[in-house]
């Protein structure tokens, strides 16, 4: 067994990340998403900032290529990923989206195979295996409404959502290199920075600056945002990055799938969601996937 310090962060990220989800929800959900992403973006980028002037206020020496990538890797996460991620939530609905988010272990699986030459060996592909059935055991949940949609919105939503994942799952794999490169916290602060330049411009674009002022001034539950905001962009990106710093990518990928089965479980907890069998089984086949993950 060699549960190390990148497991744990990747592990850590999911949890986080589920109690931000929890958080949201129990908003009620005032905020378009669109709105919600800029924000909790921005609040991370500023916090981000606020931790380098303390723990690593020196400019490190960074050649331009290297200071381009981690730019394009937030572009194309944050931004393009995000956007679409959200716009394919709104079109196909949260179960759909759900299962198609299981496709972000593989995709980050095969890009490391070819750019980074990492490998799952052994039981590693049958906890792979194990981790993304789960999931979907535990995600895939029958919506009557979606029958309603036109097969062709159905068929572009769904097209937007994998290449949501997919951009997502390039980002991060563009960004593991930097962080071996360069100091960590840099990294993650530029990459932010990189996702909240192209939201911006997005605004900018679509000249919508108005209606952002104003859905922010409707909104009625700051708290649990910004908590939310706190947890699921501020800490969640530092532990999310650290994963991938200190174990291979395709590893921490896939134990950040475990965060749809922290979900169900404080969905139980604190909002009084109940479950049936098929997701107490996606549940414990999750856990044994996570188990033969970290065996070596």
């Amino acid at each position: 067994m060699n549960f190390g310090i990148g497991e744990f962060f990747s592990l850590a990220c999911a949890l986080v990340w589920a109690i931000a989800v929890v958080l949201f929800k129990k908003s009620g959900e005032s905020i378009a998403p669109f709105a919600l992403n800029l924000f909790k973006n921005s609040l991370a980028a500023g916090l981000l900032g606020l931790t380098l002037l303390v723990l690593s206020p020196t400019v490190p020496s960074m050649p331009p290529l290297s200071l381009a990538l981690i730019l394009l890797s937030g572009f194309l996460g944050i931004c393009l990923g995000d956007t679409l991620y959200l716009g394919a939530l709104n079109t196909i609905g949260a179960s759909r989206m759900a299962v198609a988010q299981t496709l972000f272990s593989p995709f980050v699986i095969v890009l490391s195979a070819i750019f980074l030459h990492e490998r799952l060996h052994g039981l590693q592909w049958a906890g792979a295996a194990c981790v993304l059935g789960g999931i979907v055991l535990v995600t895939w949940v029958r919506d009557a409404g979606i029958s309603t949609l036109d097969a062709r919105r159905l068929r572009r939503g769904a097209a937007a959502g994998v290449l949501s994942v997919f951009l997502m799952a390039v980002g991060i794999v563009m960004a593991k290199p930097m962080l071996a490169l360069h100091d960590f916290l840099w990294v993650v602060w530029l990459r932010v920075v990189g996702g909240v330049a192209g939201l911006i411009v997005t605004v900018a674009w679509k000249r919508n600056a108005g209606d952002l002022l104003t859905q922010y001034r409707r909104v009625r539950h700051w708290p649990q945002i910004v908590a939310g905001s706190f947890a699921g962009t501020y800490l969640s990106m530092m532990l999310w990055l650290a994963g991938y710093k200190y174990t291979s990518a395709s590893v921490a990928a896939v134990l950040n799938e475990t965060a749809a089965v922290f979900i169900v479980l404080l969905a139980v907890l604190f909002l009084g969601e109940k479950v049936g069998r098929r997701q107490v089984a996606g549940v414990t086949l999750a856990m044994l996937g996570v188990g033969l993950m970290v065996l070596r």
